[in-house]
């Protein structure tokens, strides 16, 4: 029997036993979408890991303090001089910057008022990674640094190009909708009990867009200010006049990040006394701790389809061994006009292929309905398939027909023509 005539029987046979067939490939229908679903999904991570790395910088580390450490009384604990330490002593350095942040702030502009604006301080070096806005203005200066000036930089939420149904819940964030409407720049705002005159205006990306890896969603908005400033006039009880709540380095290379690690502890443990009341995080490890927790529910929707798989070539399995048994006179009939062991094990083959692959098909559908279902309804991105993922995914599905028809189809093939005729 030829390749194609044995496919085409086994469609015929498809077709005369539709629910059976129906119940055979829904299971690998289920294990195909689940399939593309993972390899959307790892695809995803890997292009988000790549876009996450070329933001942050290839030698990238971050230095906070250690959660939970109780002083000894010897450390000033992490302020913005142990920055300026180790930008003298590395003056090769790509970036050091050094931020703080006050939560829950008050700003006030045109007879308007914003009660959980976060102030965040820094220096000029900030904008020379994770740049992802458009900007209005200017970016704070040197000249800012030194003299404490009070002017601020404001960041503009990007909104959503396909805004997710369950963003609607949140309600609509006004300090978005008053700078939507109203041009703050070159106005001055009270941010506290001081007047910053605004000299910039960053619009960021829309939020399902964003490269960025870590995106914090701010409240009511967020102001930048000169680090200096926010130590002038925005000081806290119970922190050191210079503190801080990280420095962020850029070694400019991955291969150097070991060697100025080791500088910079020896530069720290100095400056603390000894005290180990910080910690220093490579931020590419960063993204791959928290690539692993996402991978493991990648992992979870693997098995899942891998379950589905199996269940539907169980199913497979059981319709062509009944196929085979109602079956068993005519191939005794075919067996006696000359057909080959081939020919009846092609057939049956063919048909257990043929079923996985129209699992197959309505896997597709099905998995590329719930990725663009996700796609919508999610603030990432779910990566786009291309042709071979596809491909793999209707290759595993023929493949599992293929796998679990060889017992039955070897068996029909294996029958003796005499008996097989015998047979009621």
């Amino acid at each position: 029997m030829k390749l194609a005539e044995a496919f085409r029987t086994g469609a015929r046979e498809i077709v005369q036993h539709k629910v059976r067939s129906a119940l055979s490939f829904s299971a690998v229908a289920i294990g195909v979408g689940s399939i593309l679903y993972t390899f959307a999904q790892t695809h995803g991570m890997s292009q988000e890991e790549a876009k996450a790395i070329a933001l942050i910088g290839p030698g990238r580390m971050s230095i906070e303090a250690k959660k939970g450490y109780v002083s000894k009384g010897l450390s000033p604990g992490l302020t913005a001089d142990d920055a300026e330490d180790i930008r003298r002593a590395m003056p090769e350095l790509f970036m050091v910057y050094a931020t703080g942040g006050r939560w829950g702030q008050k700003m006030r502009v045109g007879g308007k008022s914003f009660d959980n604006v976060y102030v965040y301080g820094t220096t000029p070096e900030w904008s020379k990674r994770d740049w992802v806005y458009t900007q209005r203005g200017r970016w704070l200066s040197e000249d800012d640094m030194r003299q404490a000036a009070r002017v601020c930089v404001l960041v503009e939420p990007g909104g959503w190009v396909n805004k997710p149904p369950w963003a609607s819940f949140w309600g609509e964030n006004p300090f978005e909708l008053y700078v939507m409407r109203h041009d703050l720049l070159g106005q001055d705002v009270l941010l506290g009990d001081h007047s910053y005159r605004v000299v910039g205006m960053l619009r960021e990306p829309a939020r399902d867009k964003d490269p960025r890896w870590n995106r914090s969603f701010w409240g009511d908005g967020v102001a930048i200010v000169p680090l200096s400033a926010l130590h002038a006039n925005m000081g806290e009880s119970g922190r050191p006049p210079r503190s801080v709540d990280s420095i962020d380095i850029d070694t400019g290379d991955e291969r150097s990040l070991p060697s100025v690690k080791r500088r910079i502890e020896a530069i720290l443990k100095r400056r603390h006394k000894g005290e180990p009341d910080y910690e220093i995080k490579d931020m590419r490890e960063e993204i791959e701790g928290q690539l692993k927790e996402t991978a493991q529910y990648t992992l979870a929707a693997m098995v899942m389809g891998a379950v589905a798989m199996l269940a539907g070539g169980i199913g497979i399995l059981n319709v062509t061994l009944a196929a085979l048994f109602a079956r068993i006179k005519e191939i005794g009939i075919r067996r006696a006009v000359g057909a080959t062991r081939l020919d009846i094990l092609s057939q049956f083959v063919a048909e257990a292929v043929l079923l996985g692959l129209c699992g197959g098909a309505a896997g597709t559908g099905l998995g590329l309905g719930g990725i663009e279902y996700l796609r919508r309804n999610s603030d990432r991105d779910l990566a786009s398939l291309t042709w071979y993922h596809f491909a793999a995914a209707l290759a595993i599905a023929g493949g599992t027909g293929l796998l679990f028809s060889l017992y039955p189809a070897w068996k029909a093939a294996t029958l003796d023509p005499v008996d097989a005729l015998r047979n009621e």
